[in-house]
């Protein structure tokens, strides 16, 4: 078992493409087959698996988004750091916090128009981290 660290910095809402980060941290471990879980520690941020190919698939995301828990309504009694803060936390429980993909030969198993993106739900810029660890059988010498 290996694990793994990410610090990745958010522009404010809106979706990063971590595949490639996620692929190099597998493909250091020298696991060849098991999984690669991937874990935001963070509560108003989440993992999800998309399209990679078509970006107007992740913003259509964003304004279904926007109509299940829209900014600055009334009906949020918690909103400690702004009329953002509990719709990110709404959005990154409906999403989710966590992902397991299968890993072969030594990287993750994705389909051919699926890729790993961070989804920042706060307006502003903030600093996640994200946490892999890749489970399995190493590479033979």
């Amino acid at each position: 078992m290996k694990q793994h660290t990410l610090t990745i910095d958010t522009l404010g809402r809106g979706t990063l493409n971590i595949s490639r980060e996620v692929n190099a941290i597998v493909a250091d471990s020298g696991m060849d087959t098991g999984l690669c879980h991937v874990f935001v520690q963070h509560t108003s941020a989440s993992l999800m698996l998309c399209e990679n190919a078509d970006p107007t698939v992740r913003q259509d995301m964003e304004n279904f988004m926007q109509r299940m828990a829209p900014d600055g309504t009334r009906q949020y009694a918690h909103a400690d750091e702004g009329p953002d803060d509990m719709p990110a936390h709404i959005r990154s429980i409906l999403t989710g916090m966590d992902l397991t993909i299968p890993v072969a030969k030594g990287r993750c198993l994705l389909g051919v128009w699926q890729g790993i993106y961070l989804w920042e739900h706060r307006t502003h810029a903030h600093r996640r981290k994200i946490t892999i660890t890749v489970v399995g059988g190493e590479k033979p010498d």
